[in-house]
């Protein structure tokens, strides 16, 4: 059996692709969105416990391989599955989909984190298109001179900054729809997540010339790796 942990779509569509290969799956979200998009195949949701718990858990289910398909964010849960493939001799990949890159036009200002991000923006304008997910949003809870739009999945909990106007969304997001929310604001700020589902908002800004805070990606376990959802499918059969 291969355990795929992730919710991202790249981690739905290696699901179905093994599924169809008669590849037995079970894959494994965390359950911070209320209404998650579901892969083939059976599924499960929740922690496991920390690296020991989930060590536990590839014993207990006789786990021939982990693919790590976790958001690029979700370090947690890439440190604990290092951890507990190195203490059962499992086989680990992580499934990564590249890192945006930046084009001439493009107006991008690095940022090592949520915090750091904060910090960069009094000085590139007063209205923020914030898209770096909900969990994060106490980082800019103390800019009361700014004003926020915060684009997320499910309502976000407080402290949230002062001034802000909450849209709930889910990708993909169309050019046309975004070029209407970043006429509104002077500054994107939106984590490295990298693929095509919520890159449309960055089309726009290089259009419109606006400056986008890019969050880089926390460090992951140095571990096997894929780029693509055909390279995971073939490390697994080749296991």
């Amino acid at each position: 059996m291969i355990l795929i942990l992730g919710g991202t779509g790249e981690a739905r569509q290696l699901a179905e692709a093994l599924e169809a290969r008669e590849v037995r799956v079970v894959s494994s979200l965390a359950g911070r969105v209320a209404r998650p998009r579901l892969p083939v195949g059976e599924v499960r949701v929740g922690g496991f416990g920390g690296p020991d718990g989930l060590a536990r858990y590839l014993r207990e289910n006789h786990i021939d391989a982990v693919v790590d398909a976790t958001h690029p964010f979700a370090e947690r849960i890439g440190a604990n599955a290092a951890k507990a493939a190195e203490l059962t001799q499992t086989p680990l990949l992580r499934l990564a989909r590249p890192g945006w890159q930046a084009g001439p036009r493009d107006v991008w200002h690095w940022a090592d984190d949520l915090a750091d991000a904060a910090r960069q923006l009094p000085g590139l304008g007063k209205r923020v298109f914030l898209t770096s997910g909900r969990q994060g949003l106490p980082a800019f809870a103390h800019l009361d001179d700014l004003w926020f739009l915060i684009r997320c999945v499910d309502p976000p909990e407080p402290p949230l900054p002062r001034h802000h106007e909450l849209l709930l969304a889910r990708g993909p997001y169309e050019v046309a729809a975004e070029r209407a929310l970043l006429d509104r604001v002077d500054v994107l700020v939106t984590k490295d997540s990298g693929g095509a589902q919520t890159s449309a908002k960055l089309t726009v800004a290089r259009e419109l010339g606006k400056p986008v805070v890019v969050v880089r990606r926390p460090p992951r376990p140095a571990t096997e790796t894929a780029e693509t959802v055909p390279e995971a499918v073939e490390w697994v059969l080749h296991r």
